[in-house]
């Protein structure tokens, strides 16, 4: 993935609600509760951390019991700490006080999410470090990790939950993906370890594989609680010893026992912002509202189909019908190469608007560029006395629109489908397309020539390309 691309779009919940979410999540719940617990008597170790006489105090105040309570109260003490919910008033001493963000949870959905944020990002850092009892056994002498014995790279570590993560974001925002779906674990491993022009997986990759599967597996037991996902863990009858018998028939075709995530809301919209500060380019479905119709045709131009649509709608929904169709319009005008992109965000966003538009796509009925799309969408709507085009706009429209279909699809089965279409229903089409004034024209023909299953058509087409770039100087 990288940071320069344009992610697809992500759809957000209200930020009331996800702060709301936020408040609950059992590993901010519990820091919170321990800030507002803290007194006067509370002591911490020179790391910040609660003595260890007070975390059962801590403990009872969660609610907590068993072996893992102290642990856990810990856990929550450290986080409390590290987003500032308490403060360290006095080192030696070991003193603290209520922290100034404290009151950031009751303050606004932007407030409470900052600190969830902060939250998260301790506990991202967490998910990295190895297991303490490995690093118990790997402490030098001197009280130093040999990080050399524990075979552990945190960098490479990081990096790797990170691409894990991403993955995770591109399957639930894309049109592809499972979206709200859980996805299996081993599919997201191997996203991350296998590379994408192998065939058949090595038995050395697939247990690369089945390694990280079991990293994952820990990690996302710790992500679950701050809320960035649900998780579903490895069945623990697929970790017991092959010479144990199980202790109950297990379906072997049943991939949910190999783990089970997928993002939150919350989750979704805290990768986002982990996104946007690493420098991606990562959208969000409403981000374009209350823009211009330029940034609206030119921002939805990488969008899948459906998130276009639903970006659409929503710039819409601020204006007029007839005011939205004639800013549209005059902003898909243009021959740079990302026009013919913005005329078909364009023609399909006038889809949408009713019949009071229509004395805009009358407007420009003479327009060359525009003209094409307006007969278009007069016709649709059922409008009377729609004047035929001329021959030079049918032609000039076609090109435009393959253009657009290039630009948003590449070498698309549905543009394959086009350009048969083309060159069955006109006869002699080559002879007159290659002389269409537009600036794609070319690289349009080059396109078919390549498309066209049937030699001759498509020898016809790369003819036919040659001469467009000829007549425009190239």
């Amino acid at each position: 993935m990288s940071d320069s691309s344009t992610l697809p779009p992500a759809r957000l919940r209200p930020e009331a609600e996800l702060a709301s979410a936020a408040l609950s999540v059992p590993v901010l719940a519990r820091a919170a509760r321990l800030a507002r617990w803290a007194g006067p008597g509370t002591r911490v170790d020179a790391g910040g951390g609660l003595v260890e006489e007070q975390l059962p105090a801590a403990a009872e105040q969660l609610g907590l019991s068993g072996d893992d309570a102290a642990a856990y109260a810990s856990e929550a003490w450290r986080i409390a700490v590290d987003t500032g919910l308490v403060d360290i008033t006095d080192e030696e001493a070991g003193t603290v006080a209520p922290g100034e963000d404290l009151a950031l949870l009751t303050g606004s959905p932007q407030d409470v999410l900052g600190v969830w944020l902060t939250a998260l990002e301790a506990v991202l850092a967490d998910a990295s470090v190895p297991d303490l009892d490995d690093l118990v056994d790997a402490m030098a002498e001197g009280g130093e990790v040999d990080l050399s014995s524990l075979d552990w790279d945190p960098e490479a570590e990081s990096e790797f939950l990170d691409g894990v993560l991403g993955n995770l974001y591109l399957l639930t925002v894309g049109e592809e993906g499972p979206g709200d779906a859980p996805v299996p674990l081993p599919a997201l491993a191997a996203s991350v370890i296998v590379p994408s022009d192998m065939g058949e997986p090595s038995n050395e990759v697939l247990e690369q594989v089945s390694d990280a599967m079991m990293r994952l597996d820990d990690q996302f037991r710790l992500l679950e609680p701050i809320g960035l996902v649900e998780y579903q863990p490895v069945d623990e009858a697929l970790m017991a010893d092959a010479d144990e018998e199980p202790a109950a028939p297990v379906d072997e075709a049943d991939v949910s026992r190999y783990g089970m995530v997928r993002l939150t809301p919350l989750g979704l919209y805290g990768l986002r912002a982990r996104l946007l500060v690493a420098g991606f380019e990562a959208p969000a479905v409403g981000d374009l509202a209350d823009k211009g119709a330029d940034a609206l045709l030119d921002g939805t131009a990488p969008f899948p189909p459906a998130a276009a649509h639903a970006e659409t709608e929503l710039w819409l929904a601020g204006r007029g019908p007839l005011d939205a169709a004639r800013e549209l319009l005059a902003a898909a005008r243009g021959s740079d190469t990302g026009a013919p992109l913005r005329r078909l965000r364009c023609q399909q966003a006038l889809s949408l608007v009713g019949a009071e538009a229509e004395p805009a796509l009358r407007e420009v009925l003479d327009d060359a560029e525009l003209g094409g799309l307006a007969r278009v969408w007069l016709t649709e709507h059922g409008a009377r006395d729609v004047p035929a085009p001329p021959q030079e706009m049918v032609f000039w429209l076609t090109i435009d629109t393959v253009a657009a279909q290039l630009a948003a699809e590449g070498n698309s089965e549905e543009l394959r489908a086009l350009v048969e279409g083309l060159a069955q229903q006109h006869s002699g089409f080559f002879d007159t397309a290659w002389r269409v004034e537009h600036p794609a024209t070319p690289d349009v023909l080059e396109a078919m020539g390549r498309l066209h299953p049937d030699k001759k058509i498509a020898k016809e087409a790369r003819k036919a390309a040659f001469k467009a770039r000829s007549q425009q100087g190239g």
